[in-house]
């Protein structure tokens, strides 16, 4: 049996309207025809015709019936998840024309992990808003995969992030900017901070430690950091995401952790946390711009990205390369 082909323009055909969209979501987000119906103002029977005469119209069904609801099958989450972007985009737009009329200039929405959030981002923010202070700018701060999702999905206009392995590079554009030093902080004061010479790993095999849990991309390198010396992984580990709580247990237990080196600075202070001295440099794998292909950017997201390579250049990082080709997959 072959595949049905779809034309370019088979939504036209098939009359496909924002309403089909908009029941899409209703129907994902309640799972029952007459609770999705409700919520858009429609009568279960209107409902239930919109969505079997496109079904008809597409010669697929999209939703499996069930006694207790209704399930999206494959090709009902296919649709859900482009009705999501359309709609997100077009809710989008209506509210930059409502900001434009205003006087004010958009709204950007930036996801970025730890390193280039506070070398470059946090220096590129506050020039675009002393600049323009009507443009809305909002940030992000989360692991890559989550930053490709939402970026994926229309929920950021782009991301300084890594390519993980499980992301489909052939979906977005890349720039790289560098990788990402690491730098171990521990409490001002600690033992460590008297030996008069820089740490070494064998050092800190006995230490106790404050990381980030294992599968997280700073823990499994400094796991595999004391495997290839040929040391244990440390044990004496309290685990958390959050760099702020993780520098709060180095004060009360003694422990060392590891940020990213713009963090670790940030964070060091006389009387308080201190950068251990360390015998190589440590640093994760490369990270960079990523946007979603074939998705232009707002002029107000331009903007910003402009001067994040500003603050880059500033700050003497190597500067981007002038075409945009796949990235190297990276953890």
């Amino acid at each position: 049996m072959s595949a049905k082909h779809f034309p370019a323009d088979w939504f036209l055909r098939a009359r496909l309207k924002l309403r089909h969209m908009q029941l899409f979501l209703a129907l994902d987000d309640h799972r029952n025809l007459h609770r999705a119906a409700a919520s858009l103002n429609l009568s279960q029977p209107a409902a239930s015709k919109l969505l079997s005469d496109l079904e008809e119209a597409l010669g697929v069904s999209l939703f499996d019936r069930h006694p207790r609801g209704i399930e999206p099958n494959w090709y009902g989450a296919l649709m859900i998840r482009h009705a999501r972007l359309i709609l997100s985009e077009l809710s989008e737009i209506g509210e930059e024309l409502t900001a434009l009329q205003a006087g004010h200039s958009g709204r950007v929405m930036i996801g970025t992990v730890t390193a280039p959030a506070v070398e470059y981002l946090a220096k590129a923010v506050d020039r675009v808003q002393q600049a323009h202070p009507r443009l809305r700018i909002s940030v992000e701060l989360e692991h890559s995969d989550v930053l490709l999702d939402h970026v994926q999905h229309g929920k950021l206009d782009f991301a300084l992030a890594r390519l993980s392995k499980a992301a489909d590079p052939s979906n977005f554009l890349y720039e790289e900017i560098g990788d990402e030093e690491m730098s171990f902080l521990c409490r001002d004061g600690h033992p460590l901070l008297s030996l008069g010479r820089p740490v070494e790993l064998e050092d800190l095999a006995d230490q106790r430690w404050s990381l980030p849990p294992r599968g997280t991309l700073p823990r499994d390198r400094v796991d595999a950091m004391f495997r290839s010396a040929g040391l244990p992984a440390p044990e004496r580990v309290i685990e958390s995401v959050s760099p702020v709580m993780l520098a709060a247990m180095i004060v009360e237990t003694d422990s060392v952790t590891v940020l990213s080196r713009a963090m670790a600075e940030f964070f060091q202070a006389p009387g308080r946390f201190a950068v251990l001295p360390f015998e190589r440099r440590f640093a994760l794998e490369p990270f960079g711009i990523v946007r979603l292909k074939g998705r232009p950017l707002s002029p107000g997201a331009l903007t910003v990205l402009d001067e994040i390579r500003v603050a880059m250049r500033d700050a003497e990082k190597p500067a981007l390369g002038a075409s945009m080709t796949d990235a190297p997959m990276a953890g």
